[in-house]
């Protein structure tokens, strides 16, 4: 029983040792001189100088149009796969509202799939609209964090840094090599890479079989490394072209952790306060570990009501007991546990396993980490919900000390406080608000497959990962419907674009501030007891925020599993 510790700390380790070499990559690219010849060619395309110096309000417009113009056109293209080519099965174009969700959703590095990627898109569309837009949302969110750093970086300063700089310098630098090198890594393990849409295979028995294929290999990479998580196949990271071996499941794992966790050491470079980044990684990881435990623990226990069906629950050296529904038994209950915390943590939203079929408190770990949203979070996007926090943490110590707060020897004041509490709060106004009408929409009921609290956590769950822009589901909710298209779809915009703006005009307030030297009233902030107060900062104002929509579904749904138990 002590093999799952083993395997998460051996897990863990990788991923911290990974840390230190991916934060120094992400700090050079952010603080680089230097324009290299395809970065150089990139600005005369576009037409930009790459020698302005942006605020925050032009920083965010760039930002902002860019997206805006790369989602019309996925959405067109959408709309248009029926007349484009690789297109041999003739899969018909995505209906107006289905087209607008996906759109939004890749845009804003959610990757919520409403359809099943092999019968839905082409491989067309699989390339020129999912990838792309794969690599536009995370490079987008990876330059937004370089920009934010920069901001909390400069002292007397009016600008952020210049977005397309920072946009081009991710995409070249750091995502396309990466990817290219680790979608080798995949073909090599089996995951197919072709421009051919199926292959016909003869079974054991003699039957021939249809399989679809496709350019899997290339979408899986940036998939897991740009916190993306859209499958190609419906059953994601479950399907074995997607996820064929041991090697491939702790790849994609890392590949989740491996920019998000180097931007806390990017951040602490950057800011030559390198015990701040290591701060701010403990506290990421410190959470990261409790949500897993509880995961593991609450699927290993399984329950006495699968056992009353017949399910054997018990550990053995032949299987690995607990609950088992929902699982793909070459991964077992440790590695999906793992993959649960790994892919919501990361706001990635690749699965490995059913999350629907997960215990009502095995369930709490992904709605949590989604409704926080900073447990280590998306690329780039991730470091800044965390700061927010911090932000927020130091606010609460000053006045509990009666002095106006500092973070980074920037003075914290009303303005800052009042961007962060706007981040802060469309979150939960987002999540609970959509919750709330989809509950009272005549038709949303339709869409169920369960009632009562579990079915109720399915349209908690949809809208969290919306908002979050994580992309998991609990698959019982049939969402492909024109209510659950737009709204979904609205709350992914609403989750990526208004929390991040408030973000970087905290970034460009506090540019604008002198460092004002550290005090004797200076509350530090590179010490394990601010990465303890930052912790219990998160956890409360979260847990405050979300916890009536937590009681009505997964807490009651354990309530009544224990009442199911108790008069068996």
């Amino acid at each position: 029983m002590w093999l799952p510790w083993m395997e998460f700390a051996a897990v863990l380790t990788a991923a911290t040792l990974l840390t230190i070499p991916m934060g120094k990559w992400l700090a050079r690219c952010f603080t680089s001189e230097h324009h290299g010849w395809l970065e150089r060619l990139s600005y005369r395309a576009m037409g930009v100088n790459p020698q302005e110096r942006m605020g925050w309000q032009r920083y965010g417009a760039a930002l902002v149009l860019s997206n805006a113009v790369m989602m019309l056109l996925g959405y067109l293209l959408l709309r248009l796969q029926g007349s484009l080519p690789l297109n041999p099965l003739a899969i018909a174009a995505q209906a107006p509202d289905l087209a607008f969700n996906t759109a939004a959703s890749f845009i804003t590095n959610t990757n919520w799939q409403a359809y099943a990627g092999e019968n839905s898109l082409s491989n067309a569309t699989q390339m020129v609209v999912i990838t792309f837009l794969m690599f536009a949302g995370a490079t987008t969110g990876v330059a937004a964090g370089a920009g934010f750093v920069r901001g909390l970086a400069r002292s007397s300063a009016q600008d952020i840094g210049n977005f397309w700089v920072d946009f081009v310098r991710v995409f070249w630098r750091v995502l396309l090599p990466l990817s290219f090198l680790l979608a080798l890594v995949y073909v090599w393990q089996g995951i197919p890479q072709t421009l051919h849409t199926e292959a016909v295979a003869t079974t054991l028995e003699g039957a021939r079989q249809q399989l679809l294929v496709g350019p899997v290999a290339s979408l899986e990479s940036i998939k897991h490394l740009g916190t993306n998580g859209g499958g190609f196949f419906s059953m994601n990271a479950a399907h074995p072209f997607e996820n064929p071996t041991p090697l491939t499941n702790l790849l994609h794992m890392l590949a989740m952790l491996l920019i998000p966790a180097g931007m806390t050491y990017a951040f602490g470079a950057m800011l030559l306060r390198r015990k701040q980044g290591w701060v701010l990684f403990a506290a990421c990881m410190v959470m990261f570990i409790g949500f897993l435990s509880l995961v593991f623990v609450a699927e290993q226990q399984g329950s006495q009501l699968l056992a009353r069906a017949g399910a054997d629950q018990q550990w053995s050296p032949t299987q690995s007991g607990g609950n088992m529904e929902g699982k793909e038994l070459r991964f077992g209950i440790a590695d999906t546990a793992l993959f649960v915390t790994v892919t919501t943590a990361a706001t990635t939203g690749s699965v490995n396993a059913m999350h629907d079929s997960l215990t009502p408190l095995g369930s709490l770990t992904p709605l949590a980490q989604m409704m926080l949203n900073c447990v280590f979070g998306g690329d780039g996007v991730g470091l800044i919900n965390l700061i927010q926090y911090a932000i927020l943490t130091v606010f609460l110590a000053g006045m509990m000390i009666g002095r106006t707060p500092e973070f980074l020897g920037k003075k914290i004041e009303v303005r800052e406080i009042k961007l962060v509490m706007l981040a802060v709060l469309v979150p939960p106004a987002c999540i609970l608000g959509f919750t709330a009408l989809a509950v009272l929409w005549p038709d949303a009921a339709a869409s169920l497959n369960n009632r009562g609290p579990h079915g109720f956590s399915e349209i908690l769950y949809a809208y969290a990962s919306a908002t979050a822009n994580n992309g998991s589901a609990f698959a019982g909710l049939n969402a492909n419907t024109p209510f659950f298209n737009t709204t979904i779809g609205l709350a992914m915009l609403a989750g990526r674009f208004l929390t991040l703006l408030p973000m970087l005009a905290v970034a460009g307030s506090l540019a604008a501030k002198a460092t004002v030297p550290a005090g004797p009233g200076t509350f530090p902030t590179a010490t394990p007891l601010f990465m303890g107060l930052l912790v219990f900062v998160v956890l409360v104002v979260g847990g405050l925020t979300f916890l009536p929509a937590l009681a009505l579904g997964p807490v009651i749904e354990h309530l009544q599993m224990l009442v199911g138990q108790l008069y068996a």
